[in-house]
């Protein structure tokens, strides 16, 4: 990575940074033990890690979808893959087939979903947001299928352990989502696959032209993203000790969209940023804690979170950025 581009990461994750930090402070002055870590039986406790735990979640769905945007695309379909991997993990699981079979079965069942959505739009050329919403409504029904319509109860302490257990006195969870968040860095930044996937996003055509496999590359960000939220719903599953189909990742694909927005990749595509991906899902768990530690009526919830993302989004841009260096400088020579 050049100086150039790291000062550019610098300044795309200093604002939702900024709005972290803010948060953290109005929760600190509202409720002094909201920054307080507590050791129990050698295990950490407390509302921040609590927040690392909640949002690791969230997290591992937005790494799929940093490279799937980065792409110039979008997949709306993770939430209801997230469904599918969690009826695919109960059912398993109550058949008395083991953890390792399990787990492999749900990120197979993401890997598929993802396969599918990325033949779609890499080869037969469907746009992205129809081709993914396809497999949103379709997933769902897909889940309910395998569980017959049913919430499966799941019994299984290894199974728990992967959502609520410890490692060395800190939460699985978050250590093994940041680990895949670190080895991701390393594969895309360390060698010329993240420049494949910026070019694809910048310019397809053009990239097509210098010799990239650029439908290639495009159909296993999919499957990678498919991957993650297979995981994803692993990780559910265990969290809720249950698999409902109904309910589990709802929603999750806008929180993931919003986290890599916020976190400084574009829409449009091009340059990802997958530490500000990290830091957007904690802005937007952050955000969702403070506002039930605030008692803010869950219907009146989406509200601070639209207008948090979209006072990030301003702040990141290129025109806000050049008016208040601008505005700055006025000041200055006055």
């Amino acid at each position: 990575m050049t100086t150039a581009e790291l000062k550019r990461e610098v300044r795309v994750v200093t604002w939702p940074l900024a709005g972290l930090l803010a948060l953290v402070v109005l929760n600190a002055i509202f409720d002094p033990a909201f920054l307080k870590i507590t050791l129990l039986d050698g295990h950490l406790y407390g509302v921040p890690v609590d927040i690392f735990t909640q949002a690791s979640r969230t997290m591992l769905v937005a790494l799929g979808m940093t490279l799937v945007i980065a792409t110039g695309g979008v997949d709306l379909s993770v939430g209801s893959v997230v469904a599918i991997a969690g009826a695919v993990c109960a059912v398993l699981l109550q058949s008395g087939h083991g953890l390792m079979l399990t787990i492999a079965a749900a990120m197979g069942a993401g890997v598929l979903a993802g396969t599918a959505n990325g033949v779609l739009v890499a080869r037969v050329g469907v746009q992205p947001i129809v081709a993914t919403l396809i497999l949103m409504v379709a997933g769902r029904g897909v889940a309910q299928l395998i569980v017959d319509g049913q919430v499966i109860i799941i019994k299984n302490q290894s199974f728990e352990f992967l959502a609520n257990g410890f490692v060395l006195g800190v939460p699985f969870a978050p250590v093994l989502v940041l680990t895949l968040f670190a080895l991701t860095h390393l594969v895309v930044r360390k060698t010329a696959l993240g420049l494949f996937i910026e070019a694809v996003g910048d310019n397809e055509t053009a990239s097509r032209f210098a010799g990239l496999a650029a439908a290639r590359i495009k159909a296993l960000v999919y499957v990678f993203c498919g991957a993650c939220a297979g995981l994803a719903g692993v990780l559910v599953a265990a969290n809720i000790q249950a698999a409902d189909s109904y309910r589990a990742g709802e929603n999750l694909e806008l929180d993931a969209i919003f986290a890599v927005v916020v976190g400084g990749t574009a829409l449009s595509g091009g340059r990802f940023v997958i530490l500000g991906t990290v830091i957007g899902a904690l802005l937007i768990q952050t955000l969702t804690t403070t506002m039930y530690n605030l008692g803010v009526p869950p219907a009146v919830a989406p509200v601070p979170k639209a207008l948090l993302i979209i006072a990030v989004a301003l702040l990141q841009s290129d025109k806000v950025g050049r008016w208040l260096g601008g505005l700055f400088k006025k000041k200055a020579s006055a």
